[in-house]
């Protein structure tokens, strides 16, 4: 009998729950195509099965083929475009909780951080396609435990990632501060007099209204339309406490739409109208 064993050695801990997926899907070029820059939360992987096209990450447009990689890291603007002779069709992932930054081995140059990579992996498609096809198959099919099945098989799929990547291929926890809802707040904070919606925002933001208001949680502790409310507030207070307008030109002043929907949401976040408020201070 021959026997062969080979023993682990200083194994490797991996944070398991850091990241989880959040969603896959396949698409692939029709006519009604629709390409809108936007962006998401999440981190999002573009696997090319067929087909090219291009694409637009930030202000940047660079081919793509079969077998590429794309690699777009959370709050970040892209889109994706077709070439009609040769229509692309992709899987996509949108994983929670994970960046990935991209470099080269030339020590003497020194690499800028990147919010997106591009890879081929042509020679290890089998590979990759392997586990984004068993995701899928898990996703559709649901049946027990398939979540634990497939925050392992994302797990096996990223660290094969690193593995075939010619590059030197980094992940990282997410960055909780996204420059979109820095740039959100920063917006609010000059225009709050203004009509402001949340549909608005996400237009400005280029994101997903729902995302927008996820990451905005998550970087202000409030939602984006609650952070507007607070700011004219604020603004109301200041109107009531140092000057003689009218409880009208305060309201319009400070950005809320009508009187009545101003003293109602003055007493919901003070306990007082906006008369009573004034009579505190004066």
């Amino acid at each position: 009998m021959s026997i062969q064993r080979y023993q682990m050695e200083d194994v490797p801990r991996l944070d398991k729950m850091s990241y989880r997926l959040l969603y896959i899907s396949t698409s692939r070029y029709e006519g009604d195509w629709h390409s809108t820059p936007h962006a998401h939360h999440c981190t999002e992987l573009f696997y090319v099965i067929r087909g090219k096209g291009s694409f637009l990450v930030n202000d940047n447009v660079f081919d793509v083929c079969e077998d590429d990689m794309i690699i777009v890291n959370p709050n970040v603007v892209h889109t994706e475009m077709s070439r009609g002779d040769s229509p692309l069709e992709y899987i996509v992932l949108g994983i929670e909780g994970l960046q990935f930054t991209s470099f080269s081995e030339q020590e003497d140059e020194e690499e800028e951080e990147k919010d997106y990579s591009v890879h081929n992996y042509y020679k290890f498609k089998h590979e990759i396609l392997f586990y984004l096809k068993t995701l899928l198959q898990e996703m559709e099919e649901k049946d027990n435990n398939f979540e634990v099945v497939c925050q392992n098989l994302l797990e096996v799929l990223i660290i094969n990632m690193v593995r075939r990547t010619k590059a030197n291929l980094l992940i990282a926890p997410a960055k909780k501060v996204a420059k979109e809802c820095r740039f959100v707040e920063q917006y609010i904070n000059n225009h709050f007099r203004e009509e402001i919606s949340l549909e608005l925002l996400s237009e400005k933001a280029f994101m997903n209204k729902f995302y927008l208001v996820h990451a905005f949680k998550q970087y202000k502790g409030i939602s984006p339309i609650n952070y507007l409310i607070q700011l004219r507030i604020k603004e109301a207070k200041e109107l009531l406490s140092t000057t003689n307008y009218s409880i009208s030109q305060i309201s319009e002043s400070s950005g809320f739409s009508s009187q009545s929907y101003f003293s109602q949401v003055f007493k919901k976040e003070t306990g007082m109208t906006p008369n009573e408020y004034r009579k505190t201070v004066h």
